[in-house]
């Protein structure tokens, strides 16, 4: 996909001088430690990174931060001034006699990330500016029986409405992440998925590509999840976690040694294709085809909510859920002794977690921790805004 210029945007060609990585080195020439413009990259790199951790700081205490001279640290703001990364801070008021020391900061609203989740029954977006503040967002329901081609024209008219909500232009967005059900190929086709209709065999990132000039990297969404929740979520900062999504089915995704593990061939964590593990059809065996009762729509949810209220028949039918969902966490613990295990999606709970606890443990060797997930239905698509953010920082801190 093409990207356009814009000043210290990440991407484009590899002769556009937009790109943050360009060094004037012709391509493939080796790097050396003593090369002035490996050195200066390096020195922006420090610089920049100091200054995204937050804050306000003086030159003076910048260059003590990251170990540079006061010129060299000067100069570098100024690189970084003129790509629209940096900017000067207005004097603080009653600051004294004299000149004040003139204060510099990271413009996180020089570009924006944006993530969209997109499922059988809703899509869901997060707009975020490159210091990962969500400034705006919007959901849209969709009727399941859509065809591809109507469910990628309501993603576009929804992304439409969320960056004008914004007030944030289409030019800003430096990358654009993905989720979405199924097993997903590295160029972003859909290679397996049986819960959107249409969407197997679609090529989505180079659908979406069309609509955008930056990246648009497609992730499976258990995957995002796992992000999100280590990203903002319950598992902040662990990094042998599993995340598992129990809804319409249950999928996982997992982060191991603190990045994602997909597999070689993108399947990694698809333990519910084995339906001895109780993960397939997850909502209707909540429901229970013996409890024509309680009606079809919302039923999972009233069973939930009733189960939380102290519903006797209601918590019944949760701890049979637990019982059935059990040997699909267990293999999950077994196979990777992740730290935690973090439940969201649709079925998530405070009732369905307790149970899981009891449930796992026994079939278990580690003391692996299960926890609710404190993101609800956000995860996957703040895991797709984490996943556009990661693109964004690998171009902008890119070395070479």
């Amino acid at each position: 996909m093409s990207q356009s210029a814009h000043p210290g945007r990440p991407g484009g060609s590899p002769g556009d001088p937009a790109r943050p990585a360009a060094t004037g080195r012709p391509a493939g020439a080796p790097l050396h430690g003593g090369d002035p413009s490996v050195l200066r990259r390096l020195n922006s790199a420090a610089v920049l990174r100091a200054l995204r951790d937050g804050g306000e700081p003086t030159l003076s205490e910048l260059a003590k931060r990251v170990g540079l001279s006061r010129p060299t640290t000067e100069g570098v703001l100024g690189e970084l001034a003129e790509r629209g990364l940096v900017a000067e801070v207005a004097p603080r008021a009653g600051h004294g006699l004299g000149r004040p020391a003139r204060r510099y900061r990271f413009r996180g609203e020089a570009g924006y990330a944006l993530g969209v989740e997109i499922d059988a029954h809703w899509t869901q977006m997060f707009l975020a500016d490159l210091t990962g503040r969500v400034v705006g967002s919007h959901r849209l329901d969709l009727d399941v029986s859509l065809a591809a081609s109507d469910r990628l024209a309501a993603v576009r008219a929804a992304v439409k409405t969320c960056l004008a909500e914004a007030g944030v232009a289409r030019s800003l967005l430096w990358a654009v992440g993905v989720g979405t059900p199924g097993v997903i190929d590295p160029d972003g086709t859909i290679a397996f998925c049986t819960v959107v209709p249409g969407w197997q065999g679609l090529g989505l990132g180079r659908e979406l590509g069309r609509s955008f000039s930056c990246p648009v990297l497609v992730e499976n969404d258990a995957n995002l999840a796992v992000m999100a929740e280590r990203w903002r979520g319950v598992a902040r900062d662990v990094d042998d976690v599993v995340a598992v999504q129990a809804g319409l089915h249950t999928g996982a995704g997992a982060i191991l040694g603190g990045r994602l593990h997909r597999g070689r061939w993108g399947a990694a964590a698809e333990v519910g294709m084995l339906p001895e593990l109780g993960w397939r059809d997850t909502t209707a065996g909540l429901i229970g085809e013996s409890h024509p009762e309680i009606g079809t729509g919302r039923a999972a949810e009233r069973v939930l909510t009733a189960a939380a209220q102290g519903d006797p028949r209601a918590a019944a039918l949760v701890r049979q859920l637990a019982r059935r969902m059990a040997r699909g966490v267990a293999v999950m613990v077994l196979a990777l002794d992740p730290e935690m295990v973090v439940v969201g999606g649709a079925l998530a709970g405070d009732r369905l977690v307790a149970e899981l606890r009891e449930q796992v443990r026994p079939l278990t060797l580690s003391p692996t921790r299960i926890e609710v997930s404190t993101l609800g239905d956000e995860a996957v698509g703040l895991g797709a805004v984490r996943l556009a953010l990661d693109r964004i920082d690998e171009d902008l801190f890119r070395i070479d």
